[in-house]
């Protein structure tokens, strides 16, 4: 069982959606939860109220175990799995658009039932040790250790774009986030040093040249061809690749974002270990 995979953007929207319940079907739905205790199940208090009380519920208690017909699962979990099964894949409406971007924020996609017999899913969209909230939350902590001030409002500026469904804007904003890091890692390293290089893509070269970009890795390299210069064209490109949808796209590279700068935030801290 994986430990808090959902975020609370992802958590507030599933409870949102299952506002669309009947009296009875949310009433039904709570028991499951196993939490008829905390929220009413009276049928004269509105399914709004119920679903405002719901969501505090889960948020405060996100990852209480619970035993459901799928297994042990997070009470988040379940909540979401709940979710799901009023989903609907193709929507103009922001409650399903809404929760359908938590998702894949989140490193999920949402599976359709194939028939009336069977029940909608959600799946991960990649390997199970790449926990992308806690991955989100790890860079947010080390961003505010190292006082990181302009990549972190850049980066929340992207992920406030990508629960828009703003992708051009998320992107843009992604783009700054990764050139700020690497200048105030510069910065951070050797200031004096920084502080004369007039370009971001200089200073990104003397993290190659003093070595915390590692060559052997090809993270780094005097030709171009390296992993951070390929970064930085993916970013800059404009639209989706073929095969893939704008929100797929925008997803990929806010993956791939915060994948990389968590490794290299975590690199820098231990380095500042060093004796």
């Amino acid at each position: 069982m994986r430990q808090g995979p959902f975020s609370r953007p992802t958590v507030v929207a599933a409870t949102e959606l299952l506002e669309q319940h009947t009296q009875a079907r949310f009433n039904q739905m709570v028991v499951r939860l196993a939490l008829e205790d905390e929220v009413s199940q009276d049928t004269t208090v509105s399914v709004g109220k119920k679903v405002a009380v719901l969501s505090r519920v889960v948020v405060a208690r996100a990852d209480q175990v619970l035993q459901t017909v799928d297994g042990p699962v997070t009470l988040a979990e379940a909540l979401v799995r709940e979710a799901a099964q009023l989903a609907k894949p193709v929507s103009t409406d922001a409650l399903h658009t809404d929760f359908l971007r938590g998702l894949a924020r989140d490193g999920f996609v949402l599976v359709p039932a194939a028939s009336s017999a069977q029940r909608a899913s959600i799946r991960a969209a990649l390997p199970g040790e790449i926990q992308l909230p806690a991955t989100d939350d790890e860079v947010h902590h080390l961003l505010k250790q190292f006082g990181f001030a302009t990549p972190l409002g850049h980066l929340d500026q992207a992920i406030d774009a990508h629960t828009r469904g703003d992708w051009a804007a998320c992107n843009g904003q992604l783009r700054a986030f990764m050139e700020g890091l690497f200048d105030d890692i510069s910065r951070h390293i050797d200031s004096p040093q920084a502080a004369r290089l007039p370009t971001a893509e200089n200073r990104r070269g003397m993290l190659g040249t003093i070595g915390f970009l590692d060559a052997s890795s090809n993270e780094w390299s005097g030709d171009g061809k390296n992993y951070v210069n390929g970064l930085f064209k993916m970013l800059h490109t404009q639209g989706a690749h073929p095969g893939l949808s704008d929100q797929d796209h925008s997803t990929f590279r806010l993956h791939v974002v915060l994948v990389t700068a968590g490794m290299y935030l975590r690199r820098l801290t231990r380095q500042r270990l060093l004796p």
